[in-house]
């Protein structure tokens, strides 16, 4: 079996959000990071090249596979800041259609600019999602 990508480095965090040359995606980032910080009580680390992750745990599919992986985390991208907040608690849905203008997949949210959604239904969907994730996987 492959050896997973998205696993923890020491890269410096730091140093990796200073490297981006937009100054808006950068200081979203920051704040982004913040508020994560806040939330997850945990400092924010690096997962493979270029996810920004807070906490960390462990999953373990019907199929067998298994691995570790942040707890939440963001990564600016050339299109777009993706958030990886999305769960799947109950009640997720609900939140996304008040957030504002942003888009979803499957466990990402994506969004352009901080400005552009609702701050406190952010915090809500990121507090609920770790929360759900925390009692689903006990031991992380």
């Amino acid at each position: 079996m492959a050896e997973p990508k998205t696993i923890p480095t020491k890269q410096s965090v730091a140093a990796y959000l200073d490297q981006i040359k937009d100054q808006q995606v950068r200081e979203d980032c920051l704040s982004l990071s913040n508020l994560m910080k806040t939330l997850t009580g945990s400092q924010p680390q690096m997962w493979g090249p270029n996810i920004v992750g807070f906490g960390k745990y462990h999953y373990k599919y019907p199929s067998g596979h298994e691995g570790e992986i942040c707890l939440i985390g963001f990564s600016p991208r050339k299109e777009n800041i993706s958030l990886y907040v999305l769960a799947g608690f109950i009640g997720q849905a609900e939140l996304l259609d008040t957030l504002g203008k942003h888009k979803a997949g499957k466990g990402c949210l994506y969004i352009k600019k901080l400005k552009d959604i609702n701050m406190n239904v952010l915090e809500s969907l990121i507090k609920q999602s770790i929360d759900f994730l925390r009692k689903k996987y006990p031991d992380s």
